[in-house]
């Protein structure tokens, strides 16, 4: 194994310098020996060019490195654990350094050490001397190391190489407006990127005319300087209140800051238990996510700063109603589930009819009356305001006209309700008045964290996807829509890895949009009406998925969820993690646009997998094993917390709740994985086992197993046949392989299995171990023995069989059966057998069965050996005899 890396808390150089070395050395894999300074992260973030590129140092095996390649220093103990390697039999060690030589430097058995400014400098004489050429991006990066190391050749170790260097990137099409973005001399390089990420951030709400900033930061490590980084970032931005939230370990760090008397961050910081005084205040937050601490701190901003007083400010939406002709009951059912005690009545969706309130409701059920529609019994004399009411109207209404619930409605469609809860939320404030922002995504207040991803589309996807996207943006725009790229497709354009399965999420209808999309396509449609989904066919046969954006809520924990219509931000908080709930604007406006609400590209970065709320994994236990297959698949971390959150998860049993078809979706998919063994391995880690089956024990023998099947898997890959296979079931037979019958039943029972797929597994199961009973036999098979044996079995059971027999020669017969005796076929047929004279009848079966066996044990050959063996043994009789 070859690996490139460099020194500790790299910079622009070092990353530059290994990006380079790549070059040279293809194969090598580039692995940071450390942490690197925040700018380089930022770089990550907003340009996605190389990060994908990059191994962690834990996910390398050092003992297996015969070549370690060092680009910007010479010193073991700047390099970390990879001073490991250089113990290892017959090493190779390569050197590209530029610093002035050391007692301690290390000896290469290639070194490139010149006196210049930059390592950078170094290998673009090498592309020169080599004529290698190179990408803008790679110009870009190089010249951003040698503008780092030379200070923006200030320093006096800067020498005319290092100019015409960079003479040279300019030529290549370096961009020296990337350049002076990331590079600036006012503060420490390492600052700088942590103010970068932090202003990059920030957030203005305007809250009783007073601008709010609030930033965040998500830090792998913990910072000791983030006070005089929010200290500075005020002055720059010359802020009058300024909160600040960073991610540091397991633990979030609140910084806040004012210069006015109308906020008094101490007020807040002690409600997050803290403390501090009016202008300035810190806390440390623990057990909460990021989403979850900003969306609180929102929470205390709305108390202690009220917000302004407008109707369409205060009002809920997206609105919770009920039609017409729904029955009381059904009704009450609503009232209870979302804990409200007042329902408006629509028709139409938004054509406000009355309401009905809880009290009425259980009355009427009191009194036998829960059948009838809510029409017949709901307030009529409903009084109503403009979004543009102000506070004294809503006064006027709720307080001393005792109407509990106020439809604020404009054009005479229904837009939001303010409850009595809502305005003494908003006179007295009470913490738990909600933000706005998370119910409705267009709120003015909130900025989206958002950047251009066009140019990365353009590179990765090919035309046709390209010009897909576009098209569906352009009949969204035509008809009123706001369409949306989402999920898996987003994150993995952000690795740079090309995704075909193309989620869409419209804001309205999108079921509606759906057959608009088919019909300018020509495809065809398939709906869901429950889930408010739908299909989308094309002609060519390829399928688009289009979803309403839409909230879910589970009526207990492990249920499953109920479906309803919400904005895009509830959309996106509603998905498993931070990585999948992302979204890119397809409306030509916007198109290329990434919507990206709560910190993803972070996480992203970071290659860390973290749930979005604290209660996900409780909501829905089969996120535990997405989670899992995730980490393995894409080579992330499970973040700490979202760890301590799946443990809990398991911890409740929920899995004996729930199960079905949902749940062996995600084992499938694991078990469906190029190497599921890693992610059983975490399985394991997390004592999952005893929820698939209670007898499911991991032990050397199935590990060894698991091994066997794996190199089966890998073998009959090899083969190219045109037979498919389904893997899953292959591993799933080594799981259960010391399972009794009665435990495949219950098993296959839990997780709702078709009678087909049942029946299958129990059969092939079942002849799959009496098979392996047989191969263990000190006793050696003839091919016609092995054949008579295996011909009925599956593909996935002849592959458990080589994984599970013990022998090599067993191995060996059912391999052999499976690359040759099971194609083998007789010259002679049931037609060639009746021109031979021979009757129709069973005797066709008996002796073209006889045939087979003879040819496998190659006692016939050709068409004449076969003719002579059938008249040998089956002669037929004389006509004369049989007249007789």
């Amino acid at each position: 194994m070859e690996v490139i890396t460099t020194h500790m808390n790299a910079d622009f150089d070092s990353l530059a310098s290994m990006v380079a070395a790549k070059k040279f050395y293809p194969d090598a894999v580039m692995a940071f020996a450390g942490s690197q300074e925040k700018n380089i992260r930022e770089y990550f973030v907003q340009s996605s060019s190389f990060l994908v590129d990059f191994k962690r140092q834990k996910q390398i095996p050092l003992k297996k490195v015969t070549k370690l390649i060092l680009v910007d220093t010479r010193l073991a103990r700047r390099i970390g654990n990879f001073a490991k390697c250089l113990e290892n039999k017959g090493i190779q060690l390569h050197i590209y350094d530029h610093h002035p030589d050391t007692p301690e430097d290390l000896k290469g058995d290639v070194e490139v050490v010149r006196p210049v400014g930059s390592t950078s400098t170094i290998f673009v004489q090498l592309f020169r001397e080599r004529g290698i050429p190179v990408r803008e991006d790679e110009a870009t990066l190089l010249t951003m190391g040698i503008y780092e190391d030379t200070g923006s050749f200030n320093y006096t170790t800067t020498t005319p190489d290092d100019l015409e260097a960079a003479s040279w990137l300019l030529e290549q099409g370096a961009n020296l407006h990337t350049v002076s973005q990331s590079i600036s001399r006012e503060l420490t390089v390492y600052q700088l990127g942590l103010l970068n990420d932090l202003i990059k951030s920030s957030i203005t709400y305007t809250i009783q005319n007073i601008d709010i900033t609030v930033a965040k930061l998500a830090l792998s490590e913990y910072v000791d300087e983030f006070a005089l980084l929010v200290r500075r970032f005020m002055v720059m931005e010359n802020l009058n209140v300024l909160f600040a939230l960073a991610g540091m370990e397991d633990r979030i760090y609140l910084i806040a800051r004012s210069r006015v008397p109308e906020v008094n961050v101490g007020e807040i910081a002690r409600d997050f238990g803290g403390g501090g005084h009016a202008s300035a205040a810190s806390a440390t937050v623990k057990n909460m996510t990021m989403v979850e601490a900003e969306e609180k701190l929102i929470r205390l901003l709305n108390k202690h700063v009220r917000p302004q007083s407008l109707a369409s400010e205060l009002m809920s939406h997206p609105v919770i109603t009920v039609p017409p002709d729904i029955s009381i009951k059904n009704a009450n059912q609503v009232l209870t589930r979302y804990n409200i005690t007042v329902l408006p009545v629509v028709q139409d969706k938004s054509k406000l009819l009355g309401i009905i309130s809880r009290r009425v409701a259980e009355k009427a059920i009191f009194h036998n009356l829960g059948d009838l529609p809510v029409s017949d019994y709901m307030t009529t004399d409903v009084a109503t305001l403009p979004g543009t009411a102000s506070l004294g109207d809503i006064q006027e209404l709720i307080m001393e006209h005792r109407q509990r619930l106020i439809p604020v409605v404009d054009k005479g469609e229904l837009q939001g309700v303010i409850t009595r809860t809502d305005l003494l939320n908003l006179l007295i404030n009470d913490p738990a008045h909600q933000p706005k922002n998370l119910i409705v995504a267009d709120d003015r207040s909130y900025i989206e964290r958002h950047r251009n991803v066009n140019s990365l589309m353009v590179e990765i996807l090919n035309r046709e996807t390209t010009v897909l996207l576009r098209t569906i943006g352009e009949v969204a725009e035509k008809n009123g829509y706001t369409a949306y790229a989402v999920g898996g497709f987003v994150r993995d354009l952000l690795l740079r890895i090309k995704n075909l399965d193309l989620d869409i999420v419209v804001e309205g209808d999108g079921i509606q949009f759906a057959k608009l999309l088919a019909q300018n396509f020509g495809g065809q449609v398939r709906t869901h009406e429950k889930f408010s989904t739908a299909l989308v066919i094309m002609p060519d046969g390829y399928n688009i998925d289009v979803a309403t954006a839409r909230l879910e809520y589970y009526e207990y924990p492990a249920s499953m969820p109920t479906v309803e219509l919400s904005s895009l931000k509830l959309d996106l908080y509603r998905r498993d993690f931070t990585i999948n709930a992302m979204a890119i604007n397809l409306n030509p406006e916007k198109f290329g646009t990434l919507i990206d609400f709560f910190n993803c590209q972070t996480d992203i970065k970071e290659r860390r997998i973290r749930i979005l709320h604290n209660l996900s994994f409780v909501e829905d236990p089969t996120r535990i094993f997405r989670a899992i297959r995730f980490e393995q698949r894409m080579g992330f971390t499970i973040g700490n917390h979202t760890e301590k959150m799946l443990k809990n998860a398991v911890k409740m049993n929920l899995f004996n709740r729930f199960f079905g078809r949902r749940c062996f979706t995600e084992l499938k998919l694991i078990f469906s994985e190029e190497n599921p063994i890693p992610a059983i391995h975490r399985m394991v880690e997390f004592d999952l086992l005893k929820f698939i089956l209670p007898e499911l024990k991991f032990d050397k023998r199935m590990e060894r197993d698991l091994k066997e099947t794996q190199r089966a898997m890998a073998w009959y890959k090899l083969l190219y046949l045109d037979e498919p296979c389904r893997q899953w079931l292959v591993y799933l037979y080594t799981m259960l392989a010391y399972s009794t019958y009665s435990e495949l039943k219950v098993f296959c029972m839990k997780f709702e299995f078709s009678e087909r797929l049942k029946r299958e597994v129990l059969r092939e199961k079942e002849a799959a171990d009496r098979i392996l009973k047989e191969l263990s036999r000190n006793r050696r098979l003839s091919n016609s023995e092995i054949y008579w044996l295996l011909q009925e079995r599956d593909p996935e059971t002849l592959l458990y069989l080589i994984a599970l027999a013990k022998k090599k020669t067993a191995k060996k017969a059912v391999s052999y059966f499976v690359t040759h005796l099971r194609h083998y076929k007789t010259h002679i047929q049931g037609v060639d057998l009746k021109k031979m004279g021979y009757r129709s009848g069973p005797i066709y079966k008996t002796i073209l069965a006889h045939l087979l066996e003879a040819k496998l044990d190659d006692e016939v050959q050709t068409r004449e050996d076969e003719i002579e063996f059938i008249t040998r043994n089956y002669p037929l009789k004389k006509e004369k005899s049989r007249q007789q």
